[in-house]
Parts: C-alpha cells; structure tokens; sequence
C-alpha cells in the first residue's frame, strides 16, 4: 500500500513563503514522477509542477519565478518551496506520484489528501 503524506500548508501573508513537503510510504521500488497540484474552491485541480525522476520539471505558468519544486529520490520525497505568495495561491495542495513500482506492482497514480495553504493579510 502506497501513501503519501503531505506537510507544510498553512497560513501565510502576501509576499510571504511556505515550504510543502510530501513522502511516499511503502514498499515503492520507484517512482516515475511527482508532483504538486492544486485546487481552489469552485474551480478545477491543476498541476502547480512536477520533478520526474531524472530531474525534468514542468511548471504552471502562474507559479514559474515563484515556486521550487526538488525531489529527494532516496527518500521518496518531493519539496515545493512557495515564495512570494499571493492570495491567488490560496487552495488546497494535493501531492501526486505517477509510474509507482511497489513490491505489489504498478500504481499509475496515487495522492496524497491534500493540505490547505492559505495567503491572507
């Protein structure tokens, strides 16, 4: 069973940063890519960015300049460094692991439940 559990969400005034984090638990022989999306209330899950597994990134237009992702692939855990935030940003962070290679075989996608960044003043 592969988990992935999110951390780092929270409250945090324009202009400011927030670093997420998210490890992905179990017997994971390998993970193709991970990455974050996000969703606002009322609207749509989209990609923020994603880190595959050989270091190819891909960001939102709306984050490029702003945030960081990073992958630790020995640990399983991919990072997004969020500066400069905007209340534009507020949504709820979902983590996202593709191509998982586990003991018990091949997950094409697994998430995490999500954590709440909130840019307010």
């Amino acid at each position: 069973q592969v988990q992935l559990v999110e951390s780092g969400g929270g409250l945090v005034q324009p202009g400011g940063s927030l670093r997420l984090s998210c490890a992905a638990s179990g017997s994971i022989f390998s993970i193709y890519s991970m990455g974050w999306y996000r969703q606002a209330p009322g609207k749509q899950r989209d990609l923020v960015a994603s880190i595959t597994d050989g270091g190819s990134i891909n960001y939102s237009d709306s984050v490029k300049g702003r945030f960081t992702i990073s992958r630790d692939n020995a640990k399983n855990t991919v990072y997004l460094q969020m500066s400069s935030l905007k209340p534009e940003d507020t949504a709820v962070y979902y983590c996202n692991a593709d191509g998982v290679r586990t003991a018990a075989g091949y997950r094409a996608a697994v998430w995490g439940q999500g954590t709440l960044v909130t840019v307010s003043s």
